[in-house]
């Protein structure tokens, strides 16, 4: 749903650790940052345990399904590669619920930067320098700069408090007293993970009648990926206007014209899109050839379409 907050969490599949030690931590951490990227997500807040992974999420696009869906493939695609070919990631489908805005919303975020102090994989103390955890590049912007997609201004703004060092360090004192109190923390948690939304019963019965409107007219998952074909068609014609380059071109140019390469890296770093769709659109041959003409220029080895990915900027807002 196009705006809407939801906590989204996994674990790993028959209760084994995702996440056994700082590489693999590390990789998914890379993954999700591009899904945000690639599918304009706002988030607000994320950790890693060793067996679980908890995000704050905002959908501005709606797109949570297919990002989702990209996140936990490319991560266990290199799960599967680290630890065998029979290896699995996840326990299955992942779990999201929708929460409503203001002091409940800030609670998930607490309750995501408290997890991995919560479960003693790390010590409140040492919280700050955890780098599986969002908390880190909030109160420490000198240690790792934060990504533009990461964002902090609604849940704080509901704290009273501001993004600079007097609202952080207000903010860590706020941490610790819920840390040190473990009645206000099963008052304040005790909910979370269960249902399929946090909110006041108005917001839920609101939700519920959103929802079921959305069943019953265009929100199917048909018209979704219509929709995002749509925005794919959108980000495209934008991308060629800024290469100056028209599709009429596609068909008469090589497979691997720089130009072509470039766009297909652009739109697959900032939209959902899939190799199929380029390749048929630009004229790239299999879908295979796609990835891994995008693959060359990631690693350097395609200088050409590296020059004419420098003159595209960011995406244009489908509304």
């Amino acid at each position: 749903m196009a705006g809407a907050l939801y906590h989204v969490s996994n674990r790993g599949h028959s209760r084994s650790d995702l996440f056994v030690g700082a590489d693999e931590a590390q990789v998914f951490v890379d993954c999700l940052f591009q899904a945000c990227q690639r599918m304009q997500w706002k988030l607000h807040a994320f950790s890693l345990q060793p067996d679980q992974y908890h995000l704050a999420l905002e959908t501005p696009r709606g797109n949570l399904v297919a990002g989702v869906h990209w996140l936990q493939s490319a991560f266990g695609n290199r799960f599967s590669r680290t630890r065998g070919a029979s290896a699995r990631a996840f326990r299955g489908r992942y779990q999201a619920i929708m929460v409503e805005p203001g002091p409940i919303w800030a609670n998930v975020v607490d309750f995501i930067h408290l997890g991995p102090v919560l479960s003693k994989v790390v010590t409140f103390e040492h919280l700050g320098a955890f780098r599986w955890s969002s908390y880190r590049f909030f109160v420490r912007p000198d240690v790792q700069p934060r990504p533009v997609f990461l964002v902090c201004a609604p849940w704080l703004r509901t704290r009273g408090l501001t993004d600079d060092t007097a609202g952080w360090t207000a903010y860590t004192n706020s941490l610790e007293e819920l840390r040190n109190d473990p009645v206000k923390v099963k008052a304040t948690f005790g909910g979370f993970g269960r249902g399929w939304a946090y909110g006041s019963p108005e917001f839920r019965r609101a939700l519920a009648e959103k929802l079921a409107s959305h069943r019953s007219g265009q929100a199917t998952g048909p018209s979704m990926a219509e929709d995002n074909r749509r925005d794919w068609h959108v980000q495209l014609d934008h991308g060629l206007k800024q290469l100056r380059r028209d599709l009429s071109e596609a068909a008469g140019s090589p497979k691997s014209a720089p130009w072509k390469i470039a766009l297909a890296a652009w739109l697959k770093s900032n939209t959902s899109v899939l190799n199929r769709w380029l390749s048929e659109q630009l004229h790239m041959g299999p879908p295979d050839a796609v990835s891994r003409y995008v693959g060359e220029l990631r690693l350097g080895k395609r200088p050409a379409a590296a020059d004419e990915f420098s003159h595209l900027g960011r995406e244009q807002s489908s509304g």
